[in-house]
C-alpha cells in the first residue's frame, strides 16, 4: 500500500471540485462526486493511469452527483454513498437539470447507501462515514483516519460553511455536524471540500467566521 494522494477535476458550470481519491504506488483509486462532465474525469483517470473502482457520493445535488451513472456505465463501477435521506434529491436530478440547463444528467441510483459508522475503502485506505446532515439531509463525510484527511463535501468550506436554503437544508443541524462531527477530529486534520480550495480543520476553528 503506497501513499495516499488526491486529484481534482473541476466540473459544471458551479465549478465542483469532482475529487479523484488514489493509491500512489497501486494507481488504484475512487472518484468523488463526478457532477458531471464525464469525458473530462475519464481523460484525468487514462492521463495519470488511474483505475478508479467506485464512485463516492456525498450528497445528492446535480453539481456532485449529475454526471454518476454515465460515469458508472463508462467504468463498470458500483456508486456508494450518500446516505438514503438524499435519496429525493437523486432520484430528481432530470429535473433539476433542466432548471439549470444542464445535459447527459440521470437521476442516480447508488449500489450502495452509506449511514454513521460505515466504511468505504480502496487499495487498503480505509475511510470512515460520518453522517453530516445539514447542507443536505443525506450528506456524508468520508474521513481517513491514518492519513488525517477528510474529504467534506459542501459541509465546511475554507472560510465558509455549506448553504442551507436548498430542499432539506439546516443551518442548526449544519452547524452541530460540523461542530460535533468534524472538529472533534482534531486541528491537524486537512480537508478537500466540494468547492474552492481546502484547508486543516485548526485554522477554520480559529478563523472561519461562521465558526469563531
Amino acid at each position: 500500500m503506497g501513499q495516499l494522494n488526491a486529484g481534482i477535476v473541476p466540473v459544471t458550470p458551479f465549478q465542483q471540485n469532482c475529487a479523484i481519491l488514489f493509491d500512489e504506488e497501486e494507481k488504484r483509486g475512487v472518484v468523488v462526486d463526478p457532477g458531471g462532465d464525464v469525458d473530462r474525469i475519464l481523460a484525468a483517470l487514462r492521463n495519470n493511469g488511474i483505475t478508479a473502482e467506485a464512485i463516492w457520493i456525498t450528497h445528492g445535488h446535480i453539481d456532485h452527483a449529475g454526471g454518476a451513472m454515465e460515469l458508472k456505465e463508462a467504468l463498470g463501477v458500483d456508486i456508494v454513498g450518500p446516505h438514503e435521506a438524499d435519496r429525493f434529491l437523486l432520484d430528481n436530478l432530470e429535473t433539476q437539470a433542466a432548471r439549470y440547463g444542464m445535459a447527459n444528467v440521470r437521476n442516480c441510483v447508488p449500489d450502495r447507501f452509506l449511514a454513521e459508522g460505515d466504511t468505504a475503502s480502496f487499495a487498503g485506505h480505509a475511510f470512515e462515514v460520518l453522517h453530516c446532515p445539514g447542507h443536505a439531509p443525506g450528506h456524508v463525510v468520508f474521513y481517513n483516519r491514518a492519513a488525517k484527511f477528510a474529504h467534506v463535501g459542501d459541509v465546511l468550506f475554507h472560510g465558509s460553511v455549506g448553504r442551507t436554503d436548498l430542499p432539506g437544508g439546516d443551518h442548526a443541524a449544519l452547524m452541530r455536524s460540523i461542530k460535533e462531527k468534524l472538529l472533534p477530529l482534531g486541528d491537524d486534520i486537512g480537508f478537500l471540500c466540494g468547492h474552492g480550495p481546502g484547508g486543516r480543520f485548526g485554522e477554520e476553528r480559529r478563523s472561519n467566521p461562521f465558526l469563531v
